[in-house]
């Protein structure tokens, strides 16, 4: 029996480890690993009150292309993963792809005026296709809807997820992760929930961000609205305490813009 040599082991090796599957591969990648460029990214461009550099962005947009390029290869193992790592990843995902849709069309003053040219027209930034994980296209609708919103079912996500607007959550300044999730998402409904800027919290009033009035299927209505908000809110809200709903306001929530309203004060 003829033995194989070092070198032909070392080749066979290789080989063998170019035909395991790609989504086998990823299950030995950690979460953390997994996003550390997009929390570099998120820790430079990002600042404490959660609006976003998008002019300092460009200048590392390479790297959020690779990013988003490894996200393409790494597609999210469900036997592999825990839940909280396959959630971290979908809303890791939705924020860096709406970033770097804004980053092809900036400066513009709102997510809302960017129209994607389609075979078949035009489409909005929420609805044209802005991803691609594994060998699937998605828009920004399609992963909040389909996948986030139907799969967890927790409506904490609308806390996480940056829709590129003044009066939006503010996008967090690191990279969610699996191992800290809960805690993540606590955080930043508290924080969205008690800062002036989105809701105002009085015990007998209430003036909410139209996010609660948007996705009332998900925080309910009347009492069961002031129990969820009594949760996360620093004042206790009184059980009849009237509620009412602050206009949202799309205008980009860029840095700059940030800046020079500042100076005007």
């Amino acid at each position: 029996m003829r033995l194989f040599s070092p070198l032909r082991w070392l080749l066979l090796i290789v080989c063998l480890g170019l035909l395991v599957p790609q989504r086998l591969r990823a299950a030995n990648v950690s979460s953390r690993q997994l996003h550390h460029t997009w929390n570099e990214l998120l820790a430079k461009h990002i600042t404490n009150d959660g609006h976003v550099d998008y002019a300092g962005f460009l200048d590392d947009e390479d790297k959020l292309d690779a990013y988003l390029q490894t996200i393409r290869k790494t597609p999210p193992d469900e036997q592999a993963w825990s839940r909280n790592d396959q959630q971290a990843y979908w809303l890791n995902v939705y924020n860096a792809a709406t970033v770097y849709m804004v980053l092809q069309y900036y400066p513009v003053t709102s997510m809302n005026e960017i129209k994607v040219k389609t075979l078949k027209g035009s489409k909005s930034a929420w609805e044209a296709p802005s991803v691609t994980v594994g060998t699937r296209q998605y828009s920004l609708n399609q992963i909040e809807r389909e996948v986030l919103r139907t799969k967890f079912q927790d409506p904490r996500v609308h806390f996480a997820l940056v829709c590129a607007a003044e009066t939006c959550p503010p996008l967090l300044n690191e990279a969610y992760d699996g191992a800290r999730l809960n805690q993540q998402l606590d955080d930043q409904a508290r924080r969205f929930l008690n800062t002036v800027r989105f809701n105002q919290l009085a015990p007998d009033h209430v003036r909410l961000s139209s996010v609660f009035d948007w996705y009332s299927a998900e925080f309910g209505e009347g009492n069961a609205l002031i129990a969820w908000l009594n949760r996360y809110a620093t004042v206790k809200i009184a059980p009849t305490a009237k509620v009412d709903f602050l206009p949202f306001d799309w205008a980009l929530n860029d840095r700059s813009r940030q800046a020079e309203n500042q100076a005007l004060r």
